[in-house]
């Protein structure tokens, strides 16, 4: 019985994986600035890629398979997942700090710039 409760959340998990990552291509492509792209971006990959992750392992721990080779995707899974779940954030910050730094692309429209008012330019 669990077995089914782990393959069905396991499953949503990965419809709802997808759909995050189509809203995230969808988004990329309909903002203006790269400032604005970078939401998305994280979006798709967060929501795209770790929902989809943690479902592979619930559906991995439902299968009816030798018992290592089901602890082993489980545990690659959850691995990825928390490896995506801080890097893809923290890449996208800096990615934002650096395009801002350099002047390469430029946050329009924008009404007030406290980093620049900061003297952190």
């Amino acid at each position: 019985m669990i077995d089914i409760i782990l393959f069905a959340v396991g499953t949503i998990l990965l419809v709802l994986s997808s759909i995050l990552s189509l809203i995230g291509a969808v988004g990329f492509l309909r903002f203006r600035n790269f400032f604005l792209r970078l939401h998305p971006a994280t979006v798709g990959s967060i929501g795209g890629g770790v929902y989809g992750l943690i479902g592979i392992a619930l559906i991995a721990l439902s299968l009816d398979i030798p018992d290592y080779v089901k602890y082993y995707v489980f545990g690659v899974a959850l691995i990825s997942a928390a490896l995506v779940v801080f890097g893809s954030p923290t890449g996208s910050h800096l990615l934002a700090r650096a395009a801002y730094r350099s002047g390469e692309a430029r946050p329009e429209p924008i009404i007030r710039d406290k980093l620049k008012e900061a003297g952190l330019k």
